[in-house]
């Protein structure tokens, strides 16, 4: 399991910092009204639909994983799932650099509505996030392709991937344990962080998706030439 762990810590990492998660959970946990209540419907939505992400591919890479492990002793599937990560970051780093807009990133119309949604809409906010932000499916995808070829059993895996799920909404769920334990004096801290993601969000965007881009691409390339 320790072994695993380091395997699945690069996309822990890179799916905990994606900006555009923290910027709409700080936002909807700053709204006047129902902030915390907003803020944990917003992640639990994330929560619910990467367990079904879980579930439903966890079965259907599961498959191939054993049989690369009782063939050749490669999995094609991580390989290749790591080399779409990469090549996706690098394009994502180049546009931005370009100043084109995130393509997981939802319209500034949108980020401007946040502080008027209801607990329901927030819940669903956070469903649909997780679907159309590219980057967080092959996040997912590729730890699920990594657990499943490390053949611990079903129990295992699914404690395995619940770690991840939980670690990859650490930078989430921890502002609104702030705002619980800390109401009043969190809250204009967490206002800054929230400012300072959006107004440097290309900067961030860029320089993420560089450095995990050019890391997953290299770790694809090898795996499928080894």
């Amino acid at each position: 399991m320790g072994s695993l762990f380091i395997s699945l810590l690069p996309y822990i990492i890179g799916s905990a910092i994606v900006p555009v998660q923290i910027i709409v959970g700080l936002l909807l946990l700053q709204s006047p009204y129902q902030g915390i209540l907003k803020a944990g419907a917003y992640v639990s939505g994330m929560t619910l639909t990467r367990l079904l992400q879980g579930v439903i591919f966890g079965v259907v890479l599961a498959g191939p994983a054993v049989a690369a492990q009782e063939g050749s002793g490669k999995n094609g599937i991580i390989s290749t799932l790591l080399m779409v990560l990469g090549i996706l970051l690098l394009i994502t780093a180049y546009k931005k650099w370009r100043g084109a807009d995130d393509p997981d990133a939802p319209p500034p119309k949108w980020l401007i509505l946040l502080e008027q949604a209801t607990p329901a809409k927030a819940l669903g906010i956070g469903v649909g996030l997780p679907l159309i932000a590219a980057k967080l499916w092959v996040f997912t995808l590729s730890a699920l392709a990594t657990i499943a070829a490390a053949q611990l059993g079903q129990p295992a895996s699914a404690i395995a991937f619940l770690l991840f799920v939980i670690l990859a909404e650490v930078f989430l769920w921890l502002p609104i344990g702030m705002r619980v334990l800390r109401p009043k004096s969190s809250q204009p801290l967490l206002q800054r962080i929230a400012d300072w993601l959006i107004s440097h969000n290309r900067e961030i965007i860029v320089v993420i998706s560089l450095i995990f881009g050019l890391w997953f691409l290299a770790s694809g390339i090898s795996g499928l030439a080894a």
